[in-house]
């Protein structure tokens, strides 16, 4: 039996359609959901192991993208949003009502990913968003107690769904992280 990633990228990843320009995310809760607008697509979508990030019931990974943060408005009962760890990078607000994550937001200015919210896509109402390109953070996973010994096959899994794994970032993103901090030193790469 193959290793269950996420249930919306376990039966193949679904191509999103280039000309979505944003919707609406809805929290779990039955009534008095938090509804978040995003005013734009999502990019980077990936699927994540982390431990911080929120994941549905029985899914190994998360799945996360980013879109700018001036794109994001909450729209319905933000007074149930709560910061899950106020010390963290990523200011993740999620329902206390449900537990989902609705954005995460980074509030140091200096931070390479600075202006971007992280938001789960499968909370969409609407179809269409950017699909996922990779994994990150994919050792991550043994920290929720997933077996080292059966790493291969979570990474062969991955391979076989077209989402390259990392530990870290893709080299996209991790290319911006070091061109931001380089910038930061003062040295203007070519």
């Amino acid at each position: 039996m193959a290793i269950s990633i996420h249930p919306l990228v376990d039966h193949g990843v679904k191509h999103g359609n280039a000309s979505f320009s944003g919707g609406t995310l809805t929290c779990k809760c039955a009534s008095q959901p938090v509804t978040v607008s995003l005013g734009a697509n999502v990019a980077f979508d990936h699927v994540c192991g982390c431990t911080k990030c929120w994941k549905p019931s029985g899914a190994l990974f998360s799945l996360v993208a980013v879109v700018g943060k001036d794109k994001v408005k909450v729209t319905a009962n933000e007074q149930k949003l709560k910061i899950v760890d106020e010390s963290a990078v990523i200011q993740r607000h999620a329902c206390t009502g449900c537990g989902v994550h609705m954005y995460g937001r980074i509030e140091k200015k200096d931070h390479a990913f600075y202006g971007f919210d992280f938001v789960h896509p499968e909370l969409f109402k609407e179809q269409g968003w950017a699909h996922p390109e990779f994994a990150a953070f994919v050792s991550s996973i043994i920290e929720s107690g997933f077996p080292p010994a059966r790493m291969g096959e979570v990474r062969a899994r991955l391979k076989e769904l077209g989402l390259e794994p990392y530990d870290c970032l893709s080299p996209a993103l991790m290319d911006a992280i070091a061109t931001h901090a380089a910038k930061q030193k003062g040295v203007r790469p070519a």
